[in-house]
């Protein structure tokens, strides 16, 4: 089922799947790394590009991770995707591939990709620069100066700061330079960067896209002819997805919709929730009104997503107490599962900026980033509201 036309729940269960010759709904996991043929001209044929086939597992040519493939273009409305081992091969690979006259970073991101662009590129000689969100207005100095690529995500980590995509695309775009929107935390539920004037869109499939916090996988979706020069990056850096690990990126994907419309819910009642409480500073959630993007987040976003956080009246020692004292929370570093989890940006995440580049970025030594599951909404307010008593 390949119908554009069809709801984004309905692509989600059936796009890319194969006919099975045993009547098995979802698409077989083929572990096999190598394919065989019928003749050396059907091999090439494979080998050249002028038919589609199985070929080697390396090369992403295996019939599991084609039909993943399928799938992940068939949520963002993109002609196509390659799926990885992780969100930061995805990454890699595409800054490789069309960064190579220089990057530019805008507001926060990912502390490994903040380190990818500040430190591994700089010794390749591929330029990088970062501007924060309130610096937009540098942007053009970069463009003019022929940067190939603008890249930023959007919802931000950790401070959910809104980028208009529609806006910094027309931009990019008046210099022929192209746009990439980590579009992670959002999800494709939520938003839809390619639709808003974006070139690439990466997402950690990792996160909401694999839901259950038992997959590591990236994906990199986008039109064929800008996707075409990642894919020997992607097969020689040895960065391809595993058949069994496709196979449970589908199986997650089809619960996509139900799971983070679940989750856009109930963070909203637990930012709201928050914003009441006398040991909080400030609460960091686009579906809050009084919130500095929310307008246009509510103009590019169809939901405000399962990630919010938290700076509470106090210290670095008091958000660690209210941290330990969480019981539905696990502290742990990932996001968009169906268990909440609890992390300060200043132990993971953003640890390795100083803490003068934390202060710059609006990153306080007592912010609490919370990933929202798929527990009832009024038991994890009990429980964060137990925690902040404990301080």
């Amino acid at each position: 089922m390949n119908d554009k036309n069809a709801g984004l729940a309905t692509r989600c269960v059936h796009a890319g799947e194969i006919k099975d010759a045993h009547g098995s709904p979802h698409t077989p996991i083929y572990t096999t790394t190598t394919f065989k043929f019928d003749s050396t001209a059907d091999l090439l044929d494979v080998v050249d590009g002028k038919k589609t086939g199985s070929l080697y597992t390396r090369y992403g040519l295996n019939p599991t991770v084609f039909s993943l493939e399928q799938k992940l273009a068939a949520l963002e409305e993109a002609e196509a995707a390659w799926a990885f081992s992780s969100g930061m091969a995805a990454e890699s690979a595409l800054f490789l591939a069309h960064g190579r006259k220089g990057i530019v970073c805008i507001g926060d991101a990912y502390g490994g990709t903040m380190e990818f662009l500040a430190s591994q590129l700089p010794e390749l000689g591929i330029p990088t620069y970062f501007l924060l969100g309130s610096e937009l207005h540098g942007l053009k100095t970069y463009l003019e100066a022929g940067v190939g690529l603008v890249f930023f995500e959007t919802p931000t980590n950790p401070t959910l700061e809104v980028l208009d995509i529609r806006a910094i695309s027309d931009m990019a775009h008046e210099y022929g330079t192209l746009v990439a929107v980590d579009n992670t935390f959002a999800s494709p539920v939520n938003q839809n960067p390619l639709a808003l004037g974006a070139d690439f869109i990466i997402h950690s499939a990792t996160k909401y896209l694999g839901g259950h916090s038992d997959i590591t996988a990236g994906a990199l979706m986008g039109s064929k002819h800008l996707l075409a020069s990642v894919w020997n990056w992607r097969k020689n850096l040895g960065t391809m997805i595993a058949p069994d690990t496709a196979a449970l990126l589908a199986r997650s994907i089809r619960t996509l919709p139900v799971r983070v419309e679940r989750q856009n819910v109930t963070a909203q009642n637990v930012a709201e929730a928050m914003t009441q409480h006398p040991k909080i500073a400030r609460v960091f959630y686009p579906g809050l009104p009084d919130f500095p993007g929310h307008a246009v987040a509510k103009s590019q976003m169809k939901g405000y997503g399962g990630m919010l956080t938290l700076e509470l009246n106090g210290g670095y020692e008091d958000a660690v107490q209210a941290v330990d004292k969480l019981k539905l929370f696990a502290i742990a570093p990932s996001l968009g599962g169906v268990e909440s989890l609890v992390t300060m940006p200043v132990t993971t995440t953003h640890h390795g900026l100083t803490p003068e580049e934390r202060a710059r970025r609006g990153i306080s030594d007592s912010m609490i980033r919370l990933s929202i599951g798929l527990e009832d909404a009024t038991d994890l307010i009990a429980d964060i509201e137990q925690a902040l008593g404990s301080f």
